[in-house]
């Protein structure tokens, strides 16, 4: 894809007046599938992935975000959120520069081969970081599509990528655990309003530009369904970067945490403005190392 290319808006959003869905014409995937678990992935626009990691390794990993969390100087980086009402570490992004385990387990062929099967081509991390949802006042995330926002915000092309979310605790089906709505990948959303300056700091705690409305929603869940990632530690949900998604509120006493790993293909990278936002993200938001996994 050439700049030239890229800078075609093929993808409207955060329009003034209420755009109507349209369907997506780029393919959802661009490889050839050789993994057994990824073999409805073209037409679900997600895979689940059990026992990713082993045990040992799941151990680890939840030592190490444990780690990061606690860490007061850490928690001063900008690159750590942090829960409205709880004041408790959130999510942590550009995870994989701040842990070399995290940035082990990237070039890890089991994590970085499936993304490279969807997608066709090299890839690179778009975006990583670890969720932390505690027990009794973790905050969900209404529904969307994460490309709607990296097209809005970030300047990515189009909906070639893909995110990857590794479970390091039980996801049960009532402790906020994701939900997508299998095939809605293939319907692309405009969402209305415009986009505000700086919204990533208001947006990555709880977001209200570039939501869907109910009615788009509605007709979403009444033609797609609902389905849940529910699993145990070490099992991976690995979804398109356009299926529309949410998790409640976690009130049980289970908290949920995740490693979470976007990965878009070297031919789809930002271009330099956003479509649709006066500014571009913070680097450890959308990074602009466009340089693939090895």
């Amino acid at each position: 894809m050439t700049l030239a290319d890229s800078r075609i808006d093929r993808y409207r959003t955060r329009t003034l007046t209420a755009v109507p869905p349209i369907e997506r014409t780029d393919p959802t995937v661009w490889g050839r599938i050789t993994s057994p678990e990824l073999a409805n992935f073209d037409a679900d626009g997600y895979a689940i992935i059990d026992q990713l990691l082993s045990p040992e390794e799941v151990a680890d990993f939840s030592l190490e975000i444990d780690r990061l969390a606690a860490d007061p100087e850490l928690r001063l980086d900008d690159r750590v959120i942090i829960e409205k009402k709880s004041n408790r570490v959130r999510s942590i992004f550009e995870v994989h520069k701040i842990s070399r385990a995290v940035a082990d387990l990237i070039r890890d062929e089991r994590v970085v081969g499936l993304a490279r099967q969807v997608l066709g081509s090299e890839v690179y991390i778009h975006q990583s970081r670890v969720n932390y949802m505690p027990g009794f006042e973790g905050a969900g995330f209404y529904w969307h599509s994460d490309f709607e926002t990296w097209h809005a915000e970030d300047g990515m092309p189009s909906p070639r990528a893909v995110s990857l979310s590794i479970a390091l605790t039980e996801n049960y089906p009532f402790n906020g655990s994701l939900m997508v709505m299998p095939g809605s990948q293939r319907t692309f959303v405009p969402c209305q309003g415009e986009t505000p300056a700086e919204h990533y700091r208001e947006s990555l705690r709880e977001q209200e530009i570039g939501v869907p409305s109910h009615a788009d929603i509605t007709d979403l869940a009444n033609k797609h369904g609902i389905a849940q990632f529910t699993g145990a530690r070490g099992s991976a949900l690995l979804f398109d970067s356009n299926i529309m998604h949410a998790s409640a509120n976690n009130i049980t006493p289970f908290p949920r945490s995740n490693i979470f790993l976007v990965f878009n293909s070297v031919e789809n990278t930002l271009v330099p403005e956003p479509y649709a936002a006066r500014e571009i993200r913070p680097t450890y938001i959308a990074a602009r190392d466009f340089d693939p996994v090895r």
